[in-house]
């Protein structure tokens, strides 16, 4: 689907990438978490967090969380703006509803995956899976 059809608004990037830690599997001898898998490609899992700059986003949807599915580890562009948030899209961007019966009542919800990350407008420029995906060349 397309990023603006998910973030009409735009979509901010808070904190960094990171990796998805697997839970089902077992720890390693450390004690610490495996990185997460793709169930369908294989490849490891990242996430990163965005803030939704849609104001009529419910409480619950404006932060989000999208995984990506790359070998390499996805390089966001360079924030050019005075804020604390860096303007991106989604390459890529893919969404499955589910059932979040967590709170009082069950609700709607959506699991987000991309395949990259860019400076918005760029997404026709990235490559998914290179590490230097997003950049112009």
């Amino acid at each position: 689907m397309a990023h603006e059809d998910v973030f009409p608004k735009g979509a901010f990037l808070k904190g960094e990438v990171e990796p998805v830690a697997d839970f089902n599997g077992p720890k390693r001898e450390d004690g610490s978490r495996p990185q997460q898998l793709d169930k369908d490609t294989g490849l490891p899992l990242r996430q990163v967090v965005v803030l939704d700059a849609d104001e009529d986003a419910g409480k619950k949807d404006t932060a989000v969380t999208v995984k990506i599915a790359a070998k390499f580890q996805p390089v966001p562009p360079e924030n050019k703006t005075p804020f604390p948030w860096t303007p991106i899209e989604f390459v890529g961007l893919t969404a499955l509803p589910y059932v979040d019966d967590n709170g009082n009542r069950p609700r709607l919800a959506w699991s987000y995956k991309a395949d990259d990350v860019c400076e918005p407008g760029k997404a026709d420029v990235a490559t998914p899976a290179r590490p230097d995906a997003g950049k112009a060349a």
